[in-house]
């Protein structure tokens, strides 16, 4: 087995693992909430992705020899927090049966079209993009190391996607077989942590550009072993974010209570 097989096979794993976690989970809970037909944006934005990402990998070649800017990349990547976090915070709050049964009583066959079907697209190509355009250029500088574009590179390509496909059939399986209720909050919960990390790595890009400052926190190896950024600005933000996400949902939750309550009182005066 070829170094050239084995170092393409585990960057195109590296990269595209973290991606496809997040279009198979969207895709999961699509389907669990018969809301299949919208999968094809979801996949129509990863597709695109695929092609923006070798569009992008090309231009930085040409016109930043190869190198790609960290600048760039942290804004991509806090847009992809930020939808993360928007799509995150709609599947916990409909994940409330009595409040998904009102929103489909309200909505019929337009629910989840108008409120997501364009974050879900979006969120899919950004996903996809932010990883896309690195695994390009690291694919291009391995070619280079070692003599060219050979069969083995090409080999651990097609195992990396091989192996990326198969993950992905088997989450769509099981996630086909969760509740409703349950496929909500853990996509949620798995789309928020997301999220989270994601504002770290933006961070640190931004540091790498001495825009943030880096004051490293005590004892961080525990930190980068997990892979977050072991960085006090880094916590700052994402600690602030998570309070964010919990006085925000009790406040929904607080305002959905409320609403029950005064059409249970309004009927009961009928």
């Amino acid at each position: 087995m070829s170094s050239a097989f084995i170092q393409a096979a585990i960057i195109l794993l590296r990269e595209g693992l973290e991606a496809m976690l997040v279009i198979a989970a969207l895709a999961g809970y699509l389907i669990k909430a018969g809301a299949a037909h919208r999968i094809r944006a979801l996949y129509g934005g990863a597709l695109a992705a695929v092609g923006a990402s070798f569009v992008a990998a090309w231009l930085f070649a040409v016109l930043n020899s190869g190198d790609h800017s960290d600048i760039l990349e942290g804004v991509i990547i806090l847009a992809a927090a930020a939808l993360m976090l928007y799509v995150s915070g709609w599947l916990m709050v409909k994940q409330d049966p009595r409040g998904w049964q009102d929103y489909l009583a309200h909505k019929a066959d337009r629910a989840l079209s108008q409120d997501t079907v364009w974050a879900v697209g979006a969120l899919a190509f950004l996903a996809v993009f932010r990883e896309g355009a690195e695994t390009v250029l690291f694919i291009h500088a391995l070619a280079k190391t070692e003599g060219g574009w050979s069969a083995g590179l090409f080999a651990g390509l097609a195992a990396a996607a091989v192996g990326l496909a198969v993950l992905f059939y088997f989450i769509n399986l099981i996630a086909r077989k969760l509740p409703l209720r349950p496929l909500f909050i853990v996509t949620s919960a798995f789309l928020f942590v997301m999220a989270i990390k994601f504002i770290g790595e933006a961070v640190q890009e931004f540091q790498e550009q001495a825009i943030i400052t880096v004051t490293e926190v005590k004892g961080s190896a525990f930190l980068t072993a997990i892979g977050l950024n072991p960085s006090m600005e880094a916590l700052s933000i994402q600690g602030l974010v998570v309070l964010f996400a919990l006085a925000s949902y009790s406040v929904v939750q607080r305002n959905n209570r409320l609403m029950r309550e005064d059409r249970a009182a309004m009927r009961a005066a009928e």
